[in-house]
């Protein structure tokens, strides 16, 4: 039987109040806050860890993946291969520094005059009359709350829209199994004239010792089994996303404490693995790991529209497009194993294939004065797998925070700035 303690009301008090608040500072949220601020809004970023970026910085990831039109998302490519030890200036890069990005993301926050509250934990929304007017939080300063005209969830798993009621589901809606969630990890020692660097599952390579991705499921523990390894901008140095835990809930804390374990405890055995079996790989060794669990999929959101397979599939353009021109496939990892699911599509998926997205998917039902970006959108599950990679998370958040800072601009909800208007600042 559940038992409960029940806390005695207190005063919590505003810390804070503005145009604009953004919770999480993953690349959607990132994109948000600055793009709110560009538009003269006052904003306020929140970010429960140390260092803004999220998945990309302290979740270590190798590179951004996809593609998309935004003026933004280019801009942040360029001002990063600005910053990338190792790597020619003034050439567009997708490959990630982490170290060099967290501080860009800091410098451009606080070039659009953005307010940053890292250490800083979400713990409910704030709403009145079926209106998100702000969020408390809880932090080293105590429990607080944080105001806002509009707020825009970017925490990836949507715990704001959760709290103030939108309606969700978990995972594949067959049967609520979510993608896997991986730690990324770095290793050093490699030997670049040599070295292999397979990028996705259906690459494959042979070898004297046998074709890698086969041996991986092979030797590596369960359910670890691919091998995916990516070039880094430092010499020697490889990113790898390798760690696989499965059956974890990312919305749910001993879950992910579940899968963090899981993850760690396959390192020294992958680490193993690729000094015996993979070429240029016989002297590496593990130099860093992601301090952030990699969490591909939780909570879809009921919005005004849902973006589906069908719709990426016949390249829809949709009239109220906030994000158009991208492109991806459908990178569904395996939900009970190693590798590739059998729903995902990488290798055959269609070259051409660019669509849209509406912005009635950042608009979550029922509920005023919210805006969702990031992978958290409306969207299916297939769909999901296609947008949640940091390229549409960049140009979603670049959309939510156009359209909060012209919300508040003419006092009216997000849901009725007309989607022309974002279209005209954004394209």
């Amino acid at each position: 039987m559940q038992k409960y303690y029940t806390e005695p009301a207190r005063r919590i008090p505003v810390a804070a109040e503005a145009d604009v608040l953004v919770a999480g500072s993953g690349p959607a949220g990132f994109s948000a806050a600055v793009n709110a601020a560009r538009q003269g809004a006052k904003v306020i970023l929140v970010e429960a860890l140390g260092d803004v970026g999220g998945i990309s910085t302290s979740g270590m990831m190798s590179h951004f993946t996809g593609s998309v039109k935004s003026r933004f998302y280019e801009e942040l490519l360029m001002r990063m291969a600005e910053r990338n030890e190792g790597e020619q200036r003034g050439v567009r890069t997708v490959t990630i520094d982490p170290e060099q990005l967290k501080t860009l993301y800091l410098d451009m926050l606080a070039e659009a005059g953005v307010g940053l509250r890292l250490y800083t934990m979400v713990c409910g929304a704030i709403v009145e009359d079926g209106r998100v007017k702000g969020i408390v939080t809880e932090s080293k300063s105590g429990r607080q709350a944080l105001l806002a005209k509009v707020v825009i969830d970017a925490t990836g798993d949507g715990d704001i829209a959760a709290d103030a009621g939108v309606p969700y589901s978990l995972g594949r809606e067959t049967d609520g199994l979510m993608q896997p969630v991986t730690i990324m990890f770095k290793v050093a020692g490699v030997d670049y004239d040599r070295a292999v660097f397979p990028g996705s599952f259906e690459t494959t390579v042979d070898t004297p010792k046998g074709e890698l991705q086969a041996l991986a499921k092979e030797k590596l523990p369960f359910p670890a089994g691919h091998v995916l390894l990516y070039r880094s901008t430092l010499p020697g140095v490889v990113t790898c996303n390798m760690t696989n835990s499965i059956g974890i809930d990312g919305t749910d804390a001993l879950s992910m404490t579940r899968g963090q374990r899981v993850c760690r405890s396959q390192l020294n055995a992958i680490v193993a693995f690729l000094r015996a079996y993979v070429p240029g790989y016989e002297r590496c060794y593990l130099i860093s790991s992601a301090s952030l669990l990699g969490v591909r999929e939780t909570r879809h959101f009921k919005g005004l529209y849902t973006l589906t397979q069908e719709d990426i599939l016949n390249r829809t353009l949709f009239g109220d497009w906030v994000v158009r021109e991208a492109r991806f496939n459908f990178d569904v990892h395996n939900l009970t194993g190693a590798s590739l699911d059998k729903t995902g599509v990488q290798k055959d998926f269609p070259k051409d294939n660019f669509y849209s997205i509406p912005y009635r998917c950042l608009l979550p039902e029922g509920v005023d004065g919210l805006l969702l970006a990031g992978r958290n959108i409306s969207g299916t599950h297939m769909a999901h797998s296609n947008y949640r990679v940091m390229p549409m998370c960049v140009a979603l958040g670049e959309a939510a925070g156009v359209a909060a800072a012209l919300a508040v601009r003419r006092d009216i909800d997000p849901r009725l700035v007309p989607a022309r208007d974002i279209q005209a600042v954004i394209e």
